[in-house]
């Protein structure tokens, strides 16, 4: 990384050239400026010539000064040599207290639009410069560094911020001459969205840059710091070699299309920023999701802290949880929402809100084992479950709306404008969905009153959920499929297979009789060739003209049928189980229509698979996320990484590169035989196991077993490939780089308690140890050739 900074008449950097890639030119390449009322003051308009000192490993400016009689800014820069890159540090005084309308500390004005792809926020969001469509398009976010990246070059360069005590945000402008402005202000109090009147949270405008309110400076001197460093976009963010799809553009899906729904720090969800009212549906049980395929601890802290602000501010006192957050009321019910945006949607009522919640914390905890953090969450999870159970008026297991009848003419659920009501299957089964995640994260917070409550509703429900529609259940027997709802009449509708209903029974473990789940999957296959469409529809035939909002109709149109990729990864997990080659041709079809138009629409088109809609969502990725989840078998969780591959044999070695909990991983997926491994250690098998490590200890969990069966102790590079494990016989084969009696300690669990078990290196005996009364059983070994095959047999 290379810098010229000019200082004379006025002070900026002139050049800034990035691994042979000059992406700042000119002589407003970066500068600070001061916007009061109308008139901007800038280091382009010095008073006088600054002055130049030669300092340890770098230069100083000082004496940078600008503004007129009766405000006068100064400012001193330093610009050090560092290993990571370039610091550059600004201290700025005023001569008095001022209300600025912006102030740019600096703004750096990149030479093309096109220079970067995009920016990775702090908080793991995204400026995707494609969406800056026209010029004069400015978003604005709350983040201290920006990781500027493009695939093409492979170019990236992080710009961190240091400004203690103070408050950070940024903002991007497609300029007037098609440049990239990017302004950083550093302010006392956060910076404030200017518009809209009344509610101020526009974070993307068009036609403007003023994308944050005027506020004020207090005089004196204030000091922040820029850091430059250099990255490879391939090195970082790279996702190794991923054979039979197309690699380049599943990055690509995952590193913008699935970030979109990050709108600011705090305001994490599926609608992209772009769109006109910035809406957050928190009635989506994939956010944390869709984290497993974006993979960057960036995206998982920030969405901790967004829960964090869900949990304080979208809960009401009772337990209800608000659907939605926008830019503004105009989606609103008259009166329905608070100070911090958070609303009920004027189409209903939709209670999947309230489970989705606690989906997304229970998922966002095993992707990050922060017990810590999750712990905060058990009171408001707790209150949003119990909300809802309460609505089971019957004692069934089926909660109920608040609606009873479909000719009420509202929603419940993430369909909202079609008029489901009382017993409804969609909201029904992400709450089980919900249920069975937070049980489990009740249990390891030793609340075992709790997590027994949480099971058993959930065992009720799934017995009712799974009974003909003749016994109060959802099954239908003549349509061979699960129903939407049934009316408090008993009246049922939303016959017509609904995709999402049916593929949650299924992916959430609701539906275990193969018999159905073969009947609603072929049914839906069948359909899909008959009409060669590229993606599942909402669903594969029309509701009744009763059942939705009336211009959903001729069928098909909009949610009465049309193509919404947001349940990709519930239909490639309920084909993954099933019929893996299925669900790869569904992803493979997402990824051609990629290179066709980038995925940037809402939805599309049932009769010409056409794109549609003024948003693009962040759904749109999942079923490239249900890749690396369902068929790839990626599965963090809270103490280990669990791998469980479904993979075709056009995938077979396959190599992933994966981030888990500061570690590196390498993932292979071969025909029946997997490993993942990290700097030190390597784990083989044939079937799906769990993996973790630390810095001299590796743990092996077998099959799908949350306890690890093995511990080993070593502070030497090791593999283990595991031929069979049971609780009788185990066997496994090590190798080590070093010959030199390395010394082990394997620590056996989930074994016969009380027993006696015979030890055997390549077929020698070594000796016989009993297990303790937990079943555990340790060996202490001195590895002397570098490959040997241990066997353990119960005597």
């Amino acid at each position: 990384m290379s810098m010229v900074v000019n200082y004379g008449n006025k002070a900026s950097i002139t050049s800034l050239i990035v691994n042979g890639q000059k992406v700042v030119s000119g002589t407003d390449g970066a500068f600070t400026s001061v916007k009061v009322g109308s008139i901007t003051y800038s280091s382009l308009q010095l008073k006088g010539k600054p002055i130049l000192s030669s300092i340890p490993d770098g230069i100083q400016i000082s004496r940078i000064s600008y503004g007129d009689k009766e405000l006068t800014i100064n400012e001193n820069w330093t610009f050090l040599k560092q290993k990571e890159g370039i610091k550059w540090r600004i201290e700025r005084s005023f001569s008095k207290a001022v209300k600025v309308e912006e102030a740019a500390m600096p703004v750096i004005n990149f030479d093309r639009i096109n220079t970067w792809e995009g920016a990775y926020q702090g908080y793991g969001g995204i400026a995707w410069f494609y969406l800056f469509n026209e010029k004069l398009c400015t978003y604005g976010v709350h983040t201290r560094s920006s990781s500027f990246w493009n695939r093409k070059t492979n170019n990236g360069l992080n710009i961190t911020v240091d400004a203690p005590d103070k408050e950070v945000a940024m903002k991007y402008t497609r300029t007037n001459e098609d440049q990239m402005a990017y302004t950083i202000t550093v302010a006392d109090q956060e910076m404030l969205p200017r518009l809209d009147s009344g509610t101020n949270r526009r974070r993307f405008i068009r036609k403007g840059t003023d994308v944050w309110a005027p506020f004020n400076i207090s005089g004196g001197k204030s000091t922040q710091s820029l850091t430059f460093s250099y990255f490879d976009y391939q090195e970082k963010y790279g996702r190794g070699k991923l054979v039979g799809v197309n690699a380049g553009q599943v990055s690509a899906v995952l590193g913008t299309i699935a970030r979109i729904g990050v709108i600011d720090s705090l305001h994490f969800g599926g609608n992209s920023w772009a769109t006109p009212y910035g809406p957050i549906c928190l009635h989506e049980q994939y956010i944390a999701q869709l984290g497993l395929g974006i993979n960057d601890p960036n995206y998982l802290n920030g969405y901790k802290s967004c829960l964090d602000f869900y949990r304080d501010h979208a809960i009401k006192p009772d337990g209800r949880v608000y659907p939605r957050w926008a830019y503004t009321n105009e989606d609103a019910m008259p009166g329905q929402w608070n100070k911090e945006g958070f609303y009920e949607a004027q189409w209903g009522i939709l209670m999947d809100s309230n489970p989705d919640l606690v989906t997304n914390v229970a998922e966002l905890y095993d992707m990050t084992g922060d017990e810590k953090w999750v712990k905060t969450h058990q009171l408001s999870c707790e209150k949003a479950l119990d909300w809802i159970l309460k609505r089971d008026s019957n004692g069934n297991g089926l909660v109920e709306m608040m609606t009873d009848f479909t000719g009420q003419k509202h929603s419940s659920d993430w369909i909202d404008i079609i008029w489901a009501s009382y017993e409804n299957a969609f909201v029904n089964a992400k709450l089980y969905h919900a249920l069975v995640k937070w049980a489990a994260v009740e249990r390891l917070l030793h609340n075992t009153a709790k997590a027994d409550q949480y099971e058993a509703f959930a065992s009720k429900l799934k017995v009712s959920f799974n009974k003909p529609t003749s016994e109060g259940g959802f099954w239908d027997e003549e349509k061979k499929c699960y129903v939407h709802w049934r009316d408090k009449d008993n009246s049922i509708h939303g016959r017509n297979m609904v995709t999402p209903v049916n593929f949650m029974a299924i992916a959430y473990g609701i539906c275990e009789d193969q018999t159905r789940q073969k009947l609603i999957l072929d049914n839906i296959e069948a359909q899909m060739r008959h009409e060669k469409l590229f993606f599942w529809p909402l669903a594969m035939t029309s509701y009744t003209p009763a059942e939705g909002k009336e211009y959903q109709y001729p069928f098909p149109e909009y949610e009465n049928g049309d193509l919404f990729l947001s349940w990709g990864a519930l239909g490639v997990k309920a084909y993954a189980n099933y019929n893996p080659a299925i669900a790869v041709k569904y992803v493979k079809n997402v990824l051609e229509q990629y290179g066709k138009d980038g995925l940037a629409y809402q939805r599309y088109g049932r009769l010409k698979q056409d794109g549609r809609g003024d948003d693009i969502l962040s759904g749109n990725s999942l079923s490239i996320v249900g890749l690396y989840q369902a068929v790839y078998g990626v599965n963090p969780l809270y103490n280990r990484f669990y791998l469980d591959p479904h993979i075709t044999p056009e995938l077979a070695g396959t190599e992933l590169k994966y981030n888990f909990r500061g570690q590196r991983l390498i993932i292979n997926l071969d025909n029946d035989n997997y490993s993942i491994s990290n700097k030190t250690f390597k784990v083989i098998s044939p079937k799906s196991f769990g993996f973790n490590a630390t810095a001299n200890q590796l743990y092996y969990f077998n099959g799908s077993n949350p306890h690890a069966a093995l511990q080993v102790t070593t502070d030497k590079p090791l593999t283990l490939k595991f031929n069979n494990w049971g609780q009788k016989k185990m066997e496994w084969e090590q190798s080590i780089t070093k010959s030199s009696a390395t010394p082990l300690a394997y620590l056996i669990s989930e074994l016969s308690s009380n027993t006696q078990y015979k030890i055997s290196v390549n077929g020698r005996f070594l000796q016989k140890v009993s297990s303790n009364s937990k079943g555990e059983l340790l060996v202490h070994y001195k590895a002397l050739h570098l490959k040997e095959k241990i066997n353990v047999d119960e005597e």
